[in-house]
């Protein structure tokens, strides 16, 4: 019989600080990300995402691999990494960014965290770009350290969070403001902590700094916040694809431009720095895209689950597409999905015909975001206890 330790990978795949935890606390199944463990079973996936969105969860995110970027070089050599202009990024904040190759393909979509004037983290997707920018790096004539620190971040989410955070940290944690961080210490636990996450709800990334209390963060956070309700958990397929936000490898790839993905905002072709990409990514600019992605709302009984593959998408019996991500939501009653299409058949309204594990079926064009698309419920003050408990 398997131990409930052993999940059949070798020493090749790393464990995470928080990994004998989370099977502790019922974690029943793994999959990997950036060579490491990340629990993707709690049990019922909707259940999941109800106590995302009605209460709070706490996720292992230590997959989230840290790229850190110091020396007196630091900030010219993040900005060559990036086409988003990073000029007015204030020590402290964070910012979404794409880093983007020479063909302005993207290679990831990580978080950046500028913790001094010369120290930067990339909070990564799932990709190597510890060997990208180490690559980049060597011939940039740039005087920067390009290393992976002993950082591994939590992702605490869902309406109750800010209460869970005051508990924790007391009421100045209150003021920190949707995308920016702040150095805090737990027990005596060095943190970073960041109004950020993937689930698009009011939420927060607590990185720790010393791996070896893994254990007894986990643990002070699940004592602390189980009163108010908060429960072990997963990043939310449901939630992140009503949000409309990207899963690297699925929704993005090398073969993906930002143009494509409609996220135009994170290119500033105009500023003078020079980035990678930059050059690709004016030709594509000025002659247009082929193709372009949408939300889909497929017809049919629910989906069993998120799709596991690339679904194709028709128009008129002629393929037009993929489905890139796809999942029934509880909360909407319908099958949602983000998928690539052709330019002529992203207009909203379109009818396609989507070819899943059951068949063909119809879909239409919808808006994407499909749930709260000015993140209002992430950017919103923290509230207070009073409203919580409204």
């Amino acid at each position: 019989m398997m131990q409930p330790h052993d999940f059949g990978f070798g020493t090749q795949i790393r464990k995470s600080p928080y990994f004998d935890a989370t099977v502790r606390w019922g974690a029943k199944g793994f999959s990997v990300y950036n060579h490491m463990y990340i629990p993707r079973d709690f049990g019922d996936p909707e259940q999941n995402f109800w106590n995302l969105v009605n209460d709070a969860i706490l996720c292992d995110v230590a997959v989230e691999r840290q790229v850190e970027i110091t020396g007196p070089d630091a900030a010219r050599f993040a900005q060559m990494l990036t086409p988003r202009d990073l000029s007015n990024m204030a020590v402290g904040q964070c910012k979404y960014v794409l880093i983007t190759n020479a063909d302005g393909g993207i290679l990831n979509d990580p978080i950046m965290l500028r913790l001094g004037e010369n120290h930067f983290w990339l909070s990564l997707a799932d990709s190597d770009i510890l060997l990208w920018a180490q690559g980049v790096a060597v011939h940039s004539g740039l005087d920067v350290s390009i290393s992976e620190p002993d950082v591994s971040p939590l992702q605490l989410q869902g309406p109750k969070s800010g209460e869970i955070m005051r508990a924790l940290f007391g009421d100045d944690i209150m003021d920190l403001r949707y995308y920016w961080l702040r150095e805090l210490s737990l027990d005596g636990i060095p943190l970073i902590v960041s109004r950020t996450g993937w689930s698009s709800e009011l939420g927060y990334e607590i990185y720790l700094r010393d791996g070896a209390c893994g254990d007894a963060l986990w643990e002070r956070i699940m004592a602390v916040g189980m009163p108010m309700g908060l429960k072990p958990g997963h990043t939310s397929t449901i939630r992140r694809i009503e949000g409309g936000m990207l899963s690297y490898h699925a929704d993005a790839d090398i073969h993906t431009n930002p143009y494509e993905l409609g996220l135009d905002r994170l290119v500033n072709l105009d500023t003078p720095a020079e980035f990678i990409g930059k050059f690709a990514l004016q030709r594509i600019r000025d002659n247009g895209v082929s193709r372009k992605q949408v939300g889909l709302i497929i017809d049919g009984a629910p989906l069993a689950g998120p799709n596991t593959g690339f679904w194709t998408v028709n128009k008129d019996g002629e393929c037009a597409g993929k489905v890139t991500s796809a999942v029934y939501s509880p909360r909407l009653e319908k099958n949602i999905a983000l998928a690539m299409v052709a330019i002529d058949c992203a207009d909203l309204g379109t009818e396609l015909e989507v070819v899943t594990h059951s068949g063909e079926t119809r879909a239409m064009v919808a808006e994407r975001p499909f749930y709260d698309p000015r993140k209002k419920l992430a950017a919103a003050p923290a509230p207070t206890p009073l409203q919580v408990n409204a």
